[in-house]
């Protein structure tokens, strides 16, 4: 019986790629904080995540090395570069001389959020892992 992750662990693959790489540019918003002319930039979570559901995953076989291993159905992930398609710009509340547009608050605001739905998203992907290992070990 082959086993269909993408249907285990739904959207939610998915949605802990894309925190991860707006926590990198919410990361770079904060390191640039002082960089003259630095535009601020963001990823619409929901956006991004609504075409990931809407485009079909790409689909890549696993080979079985080994007669004893599971077979595994075909595996699909997020197109890698769907998030950077997404960054936009953010426009700030109040621009600072130096063209700058950082808003130090408001990006640590958003990162401490990111991070926090992040590390959810990850608690919730490792309980789906623990039921299917239980699964597959006859409920042991």
């Amino acid at each position: 019986m082959a086993i269909n992750f993408d249907k285990a662990l739904g959207i939610h693959e998915q949605a802990l790629y894309v925190r991860e790489r707006r926590n990198e540019v919410l990361a770079s918003n904060i390191a640039n904080a002082e960089t003259p002319g630095y535009k601020a930039r963001d990823i619409d979570f929901r956006a991004v995540l609504g075409q990931a559901a809407a485009t079909p995953p790409a689909q890549l076989s696993v080979q079985q090395t080994h007669a004893g291993h599971q077979q595994l159905g075909p595996v699909g992930g997020l197109n890698p570069n769907m998030a950077d398609e997404q960054l936009m710009y953010r426009i700030p509340k109040q621009s600072s001389l130096d063209g700058n547009t950082v808003e130090a608050h408001v990006e640590q605001a958003e990162f401490a959020d990111n991070a926090l739905r992040y590390q959810s998203t990850l608690q919730f992907l490792g309980s789906r892992f623990s039921s299917l290992k239980s699964i597959l070990q006859g409920g042991r």
